[in-house]
């Protein structure tokens, strides 16, 4: 163990006494123990990394500090050298190398897993690891390796954990005591900078809770209630007030509109609350917001704050080519910062992204629109953080924000040592209830869930490694397996009750036999059978208005049978390419604007067409007048069917379609089943049974999913894995082959498809920039969410390319179908959206045309900084084929490849 003083010779060389909870996880640390450290943001739990630093170099031993991001490792590492000197820090982030021989190493978790996977001689004297944001290990991507390196860590090594605030620390404590020993678990709930919480109402700002409630009974405050019934009576007056209109124009509720984004900032500023972060969970969103605040007025910099900005861009980004700098919004972005004002989402150009982060916590931006990706670990604290929103798009659906991502969120509010508070400002809308506020303002339910399950690269390394009977113990010991198992005891116990309750209804009944029962479980089929039904008409008919609204053309005259905007319409502008099409007509009451499926069934097929200007100015009152009255004339010699009878009988023909034989013969079974007339009360106590039965079953499902599912994962991959030749030998001592020792160093979510490539010769004889399209095919992944974008043949620059990609997917196709014969989760498909773009940039250099080729492949135009990102993840990739691949000349194609890749904008800040 160190020398006892260690901790006051650390707390000695620091300008601030450290906080209870820092000096409790401090001293386990000097005694020996791993320590988990849960805290709020910006609470100062990086302290307790510093000292595991400390410790190491005080012994002569070694320290990885280890982040899941590359901006996060890189701050770190500029932290640590001006604070220990150049010689004793280096970085690792996959795409960099900085001083790795030296004591203390910052790293991304993924560099470490490769490490104790390879046995790297750098582990040699290693004493401390700290995991920075280790509540990242919820992330689908990023979670998994977090584990692994729990897991696979030597026991002799201390590990400092630190995570945000979660609410199951002492169930992520008891797993790291389990599977390393030792382990002290730190939770300090305690703001350093107390938050107060806002909701503004227009422009009027007032505090969520009452000041003078009890402490532990906060309340929401009466004066924001009465405000908002205040405001809700009001505007529903307006609305039942009868306003000036024209013939048939109809009467339309006002619509809310919330305060503009520049007016926010003002009230912002004035009231004293700037620097401030707002959340917009879009990136468009963000940009969208910045362009409101420069259309404005709104200037929050001083001329010489405004110099020294000007000198950080011109440091920052002097390395970009000029040619770029129109293409990359570079002056909009500059004025933006000159004013005090910028964007920060995953989509800016990393150049732009770091510049804002720098000039934000040197407090020259003053305004900053970010997404939620900004909440999760880069340091950009803020005096006030705003919330434009309650619900988010999830990918999939737009959802609530949680409680947890509330917490997380508002915790960037508050900066140590400037603010003496911090503030969270939600900006109201009709649909927001300051009592649901307070809910996510109050709860603190944030809790830790495993994302680890078995990849081919791991299930590879695991056997290499430790061979099948102890790869199985080592899943076992996994996180998500110890939540699995807790799981486990209370569903158990759910079933135990569930059942007790079956006995004691079925005796009521007669016993588990009694007809009642039998016909109870007719009912639910039929029930079901019924909801499937609707749900497959519904489905139907929503697909059926798509594709009708998608068939209209420019100039169609259709007659919208429903809603405020009902009668005759004409097409503007179509819209065919979208998964829910909202094309632009004119109504003949002068309604402009785009309808979906609400407005507009398709019931009824388009009743003429007229001709249209090339150019409708439709936004002008004078030219929406003119048109309207165009359609009226072209309608006039028309036959217009009656538009609701018609629209009904097509929408039934539709559900005629989804005749069931089955569910008819069910009925039929009901109709004649001997319980029918059996007591309601008897019928009611079936159906309670029969529900407490399919929960049970449920129940059931769940415990069988739950134990040892990650040992039976592992087993599938290791038969998957040995049809395919990568192992071979009797299941009890099976060998990894040289295939197999090739998979074991490709870290990609393809990793599989990939080195089936590499092995098949799939991707030889290409051309640089051939290879890295090639290659972005099996890691891209299109923002859209419409699936895998495949191009046409033609659009793809060359012959061995379009040969290379046709390979790869006839590879993937063929993994895709192992993988359902051996229930193993399926590999996502190659997808063709970015191998235009880096296949322009790899043979031209040429951004301009590369964000071009992005636009017309994908169609949707790719931001730079996405196109960064996803060029240096090819180029990642093509390192890893440089270092492994079988082929002498591939490695020799992928170098020359990388080099063709990591140029102009790409190299710049490649950090």
């Amino acid at each position: 163990m160190s020398d006892p003083t260690e901790l006051s010779r650390f707390t000695a060389e620091l300008p601030f006494p450290l906080d209870d909870f820092q000096q409790r996880a401090c001293a386990a640390l000097e005694r020996g123990h791993d320590v988990l450290v849960c805290a709020p943001t910006g609470a100062g739990k990086t302290v307790v990394g510093e000292f595991a630093v400390h410790l190491a170099l005080a012994a002569g031993g070694k320290c990885f500090y280890t982040t899941p991001l590359k901006a996060l490792s890189n701050q770190k590492h500029t932290d640590f050298t001006a604070r220990y000197g150049r010689d004793r820090i280096g970085l690792l982030t996959g795409d960099l190398s900085v001083n790795a021989s030296a004591p203390v190493v910052v790293m991304t978790t993924e560099v470490l897993r490769n490490m104790l996977y390879a046995d790297s001689p750098a582990l040699q004297g290693l004493s401390y690891v700290v995991m920075d944001e280790v509540h990242f290990l919820a992330d689908r991507m990023r979670g998994p390796v977090w584990e692994e390196v729990i897991l696979h860590l030597p026991a002799a090594v201390r590990l400092v954990s630190l995570s945000a605030t979660v609410s199951n620390a002492e169930e992520f404590g008891g797993w790291i005591q389990t599977v390393r020993g030792d382990t002290t678990v730190v939770v300090d709930e305690h703001r350093p900078v107390p938050l107060w919480q806002h909701v503004l109402v227009g422009k009027r700002l007032f505090d969520l809770f009452d000041s003078d409630a009890d402490a532990g009974q906060p309340r929401v405050s009466p004066a924001l209630v009465r405000h908002i019934a205040h405001r809700r009576e009001a505007d529903r007056l307006a609305d039942a007030q009868p306003r000036r209109r024209g013939p048939g124009r109809p009467h339309r509720p006002r619509v809310y509109r919330p305060p503009a984004r520049p007016d926010v900032i003002a009230i912002l500023d004035s009231e004293g609350l700037l620097p401030a972060i707002t959340f917009v969970f879009s990136r468009n969103g963000c940009d969208a917001a910045v362009a409101q605040c420069l259309h404005s007025p709104l200037r929050l910099t001083s001329d010489e704050e405004r110099a020294q900005i000007a000198e950080v861009i011109d440091h920052r980004c002097g390395d970009l080519p000029d040619t770029d700098l129109e293409v990359l919004g570079y002056y909009e972005w500059r004025e933006g910062l000159l004013r005090g004002l910028a964007a920060h989402h995953a989509g800016l150009l990393p150049v732009f992204r770091h510049t804002v982060e720098e000039l934000f916590t040197a407090g020259l931006v003053k305004a900053v629109f970010a997404t939620e990706t900004l909440a999760l670990g880069i340091n950009m604290p803020a005096r006030t953080v705003v919330l434009e929103r309650l619900v988010k798009f999830n990918g999939e659906q737009h959802v609530p924000v949680t409680p947890g991502e509330y917490t997380q969120l508002t915790g960037r509010a508050g900066r140590r040592g400037i603010d003496v508070e911090g503030h969270a400002v939600v900006i109201w809308h009709p649909d927001v209830d300051p009592v649901d506020v307070a809910g996510l303002a109050s709860t603190r339910t944030f809790p830790l869930r495993s994302s680890f399950a078995p990849s081919y690269n791991m299930t590879i390394n695991l056997l290499n490694r430790l061979g099948p009977e102890r790869a199985h113990r080592l899943l076992e010991q996994s996180f998500a397996q110890y939540q699995a198992d807790r799981s486990v005891v209370g569903l158990v116990r759910g079933i135990q009750r569930g059942q007790r309750m079956l006995d004691e209804i079925a005796a009521e009944l007669g016993g588990p036999d009694a007809a009642v029962l039998d016909y109870a479980r007719l009912r639910a089929r039929v029930t079901e059978r019924e909801r499937a039904q609707a749900r497959a008409a519904r489905a139907h008919r929503r697909r059926a208005a798509s594709d009708a609204l998608a068939s209209l053309r420019r100039g169609d005259i259709i007659t919208i049978a429903r809603g405020r905007r009902g009668g005759l319409a004409v097409v503007l502008e179509s819209d065919r390419d979208s998964s829910d099409p909202r094309p632009l007509v004119l109504t003949e009451h002068r309604w402009a604007g785009r309808i979906s499926s609400a407005d507009w069934s398709g019931a009824l097929a388009p009743v003429g067409s007229m001709t249209l200007p090339k150019r409708v100015e439709y936004r002008q009152p004078r030219v929406r007048r003119d048109l309207a009255s165009a359609l009226r004339s072209a309608a006039a010699g028309l036959v217009i069917p009656a538009g609701r009878g018609a629209g009904q009988a097509r929408i039934r023909d539709g559900d005629s379609a989804f005749h069931d034989p089955e569910l008819a013969a069910l009925r039929a079974q009901l109709r004649r089943h001997p319980a029918r007339h059996a007591p309601e009360d008897h019928i009611r106590a079936a159906e309670r049974y029969v529900r407490i039965e399919r929960d049970n079953a449920q129940l059931e499902n769940k415990v069988a999913a739950a134990t040892n599912s990650l040992a039976r994962t592992f087993d599938r991959i290791v038969g998957l894995l040995t049809e395919r030749g990568f192992i071979q030998g009797p299941h009890e001592h099976p060998q990894v082959t040289s295939d197999g020792r090739l998979l074991a160093r490709i870290y990609s979510e393809s990793d599989l498809l990939v080195v089936e490539c590499l092995r098949t010769g799939a991707w030889t004889d290409l051309r640089p920039a051939e290879l890295a399209g090639v290659v972005s095919a099996v890691l891209y992944e299109s923002r859209s969410g419409d699936g895998p974008v495949s191009p046409q043949g033609s659009e793809i620059a060359t012959r061995r390319l379009r040969q290379a990609l046709d390979r790869t997917r006839r590879l993937s196709t063929q993994l895709r179908a192992d993988e359902q014969r051996h229930r193993i989760p399926l590999s996502r498909e190659p997808d063709d959206g970015f191998v235009a773009p880096i296949f322009r940039w790899a043979s031209t250099g040429d951004l301009t045309a590369a964000l071009a080729a992005a636009d017309d492949s994908a169609g949707s135009l790719l931001s730079a900084g996405d196109f960064v990102r996803w060029c240096r993840q090819v180029v990642d990739l093509l390192d890893q084929v440089r270092n492994v691949a079988p082929d002498p000349d591939l490695r020799d194609t992928a170098k020359r490849a990388i080099d063709a890749v990591r140029r102009g904008v790409v190299a710049v800040d490649a950090g």
